[in-house]
């Protein structure tokens, strides 16, 4: 590889060495007809008269005897179009040597800079005409630096601009184009350049290639080549060479191919402590549109991290264990194998280090409501039902769970102070006994007469708790509470399915009261399940605009507060938070806050794609984006970039 510090076209000769007009300058342009004109004599033939010149003419340069130039000497400028004839058939020769696969040179026409400020950075690339069909906005470019250090770089814009001082707008050129029907372009009459933004510099760190800020300027003319080599893309780009594989690497939506085998470079998710904590205690959003493929993208993901093992507290490596809310019926599926990853899909998978297949440890926690049958039939997984306890109220403190979206600010403490003088006298109280409880008229008196509860607040709290589906506490199945082993198991996937559920309420109740139960026992300092507190944990939520929204009532407001401490706490406490929705915009901003990775499938509704708040030359792209395509926003991974995910599910997905 040529370096682009050195010159390509070494010590210039005498152009006149050259042969004029012994070559065809073959450069797309056509021929000029007065450079024709000035070549087709050599200079010791450059006053001889030709057809085009008439001796007698005293009008005629060629007619000055005494060898003055008068308007212009034709022997000068033949000899100067053969000097720069010469000189450019030898520049394009020479540049041409060892060239091969640069795609043009570094240029000083539009300035050439690089600043702190990215506003204020310009570096701007002449590309060449075989060249110009190879290159996309985003494509990945390296700079050669003299020194061997290299400039890694990303197309941000391309354009074409007038080689020659002509105008193509006027009348005459359209017409004549059109008449053409081809337009008439040609390729060489326009210069094609290329507006670069800097990433980063790569050098070699005791034969490690690393990366910095960038903080040197290329040289001009330097040659610049597309990025083709992994390593320099992952370095350039601060990709981890190990991690959680969530997709390949792509531009335009097109995967970024390399000159390796494979061909293609994966992307994935750090996910050890050699940097921190891994990115999963972090907190990951999957933001997609129905049709975008984000429950195939999420399967895929949440398939690496079965079977991956944290460090604890206390110096142990655990598995970790995977808990997800399932609106939709589809990840107990996970249990089962995908019919269409066949022997070929199973090498390559291999190939790459990237887990597939159904996951044995598979069970569907089922949610029992009266009334309600779970059919449970689009998968293979272990079912067992549970019920939600009346109890986990004042086991778990989560008064807010019977509060629903109505109660303002003076009829929640109502309700904690009448929960508390039930749980007193009934230990493990039913919600059919807090009923009762509710219905005795000498209660309502005797707090209305010493002014802890206004009879008109009791008699509002006793409507919102009656509204609350009926048959969601206290079923015939065991209590979630007795279920802790069961929920949460060293490297197994738990799938609790809410589709079958009666009500939009029947299912907001059983996802938070499980969820708020796995929150209680990873952050208290006396937890009810040693098993949940020592387990690394996963939490996946589907739909999750659903149950964490910022809307301005009491239940909200109290969920929204436990799972941003939860979210804050994740890292220390092993807890990582995994959010799937449609609708970003409608996640309470606290909670949205803490989320360092974001994979942004096609959205089609602007204030969603503002709300993933995802650096703007990568926001236009979304609304674009294909099935399973991806802007992954993850500042503590990488810089931001697209992503293809792989287009089989790992597991079984679909009908």
């Amino acid at each position: 590889m040529t370096d682009a510090g050195d010159s390509d076209l070494g010590d210039f000769e005498d152009p006149g060495a050259f042969d004029a007009g012994g070559g065809d300058r073959d450069d797309g342009r056509g021929d000029d007809p007065a450079t024709t004109a000035a070549g087709s004599s050599t200079d010791d033939d450059a006053g001889a008269p030709t057809d085009a010149t008439d001796p007698t003419d005293p009008t005629d340069a060629t007619s000055s005897s005494n060898g003055e130039r008068g308007d212009g000497s034709a022997a000068e400028q033949d000899g100067d179009s053969a000097a720069e004839s010469g000189f450019e058939q030898f520049a394009m020769a020479a540049a041409e040597a060892g060239t091969a696969d640069a795609l043009g040179t570094v240029t000083v026409a539009e300035g050439l800079r690089v600043a702190e400020d990215d506003e204020e950075t310009g570096v701007t690339v002449s590309i060449t005409v075989d060249n110009r069909e190879d290159v996309r906005i985003g494509t990945y470019l390296i700079v050669p630096y003299p020194d061997g250090e290299q400039l890694f770089c990303r197309i941000t814009a391309l354009e074409y601009a007038q080689e020659f001082p002509a105008d193509d707008a006027s009348e005459l050129t359209a017409r004549r184009r059109m008449r053409t029907g081809s337009g008439g372009f040609t390729e060489a009459d326009y210069k094609y350049l290329a507006e670069l933004s800097p990433q980063a510099v790569l050098f070699s760190d005791d034969g490690e290639l690393s990366r910095r800020m960038v903080d040197r300027v290329p040289k001009p003319g330097a040659l610049v080549r597309q990025a083709d080599d992994a390593d320099q893309i992952k370095t350039g780009l601060a990709i981890p060479e190990e991690g959680v594989f969530l997709g390949h690497l792509s531009v335009g939506g097109e995967t970024v191919r390399t000159a390796a085998e494979p061909p293609t470079v994966d992307y994935r998710l750090s996910d050890d402590y050699v940097d921190g904590d891994p990115l999963v205690f972090r907190h990951t959003l999957v933001a997609g549109g129905t049709g975008s493929g984000k429950t195939h993208a999420t399967k895929n993901v949440l398939r690496q991290y079965l079977g991956r093992t944290y460090e604890t507290d206390d110096g142990r490596d655990a598995r970790a264990a995977v808990v997800v809310f399932d609106p939709q019926d589809e990840y107990a599926q996970m249990h089962d194998d995908n019919d269409a990853v066949g022997d070929e899909w199973t090498r390559r998978l291999d190939r790459e280090g990237i887990q597939h297949g159904g996951h044995d440890d598979t069970v569907a926690l089922v949610p029992k409501e009266a009334g309600v049958s779970y059919p449970g039939r689009g998968h293979r997984a272990e079912q067992v039902e549970f019920t939600v306890p009346f109890s986990i109220i004042d086991d778990y403190d989560m008064p807010w769970l019977v509060a629903g979206a109505s109660l303002n600010e003076n009829q929640y403490p109502a309700l904690t102070t009448l929960l508390n003088r039930f749980f007193r006298n009934y230990d493990d109280g039913t919600y059919r006994q807090f009923l009762s409880f509710l219905d005795d008229p000498s209660l309502k008196e005797e707090l209305h007469e010493s002014g802890r509860v206004h009879e008109a607040t009791f008699d509002a709290v006793k409507r919102r708790v009656r509204g609350v589906p009926s048959g969601v506490f206290d079923q015939d199945a065991k209590p979630i509470t007795e279920l802790d082993t069961t929920l949460v198991r060293p490297g197994g996937l738990t799938v609790v399915p809410t589709y079958h559920l009666s009500t939009s309420r029947a299912k907001e109740m059983f996802v938070l009261a499980v969820s708020a139960l796995l929150v209680d026992d990873k952050l208290s300092n006396s937890p009810e399940s040693t098993r949940i507190d020592e387990t690394p944990l996963v939490l996946g939520m589907d739909e999750a605009h659903n149950f964490l929204s910022g809307a301005d009532n009491v239940q909200a407001r109290q969920v929204v507060t436990k799972f941003t401490e939860a979210a804050k706490q994740g890292r220390k406490e092993r807890l990582g938070l995994f959010l799937v929705t449609q609708d970003p915009q409608d996640i309470a901003d606290p909670v949205f806050k803490q989320v360092n990775t974001r994979l942004v499938l096609n959205l089609g509704d602007e204030e969603a794609i503002s709300a993933v708040n995802i650096p703007p030359s990568l926001a236009r792209k979304v609304p674009y984006m294909e099935k399973g395509r991806m802007v992954v926003y993850s500042p503590d991974n990488s810089e931001p970039v697209e992503v293809t995910g792989l287009p089989v599910c790992v597991t079984r997905h679909g009908e």
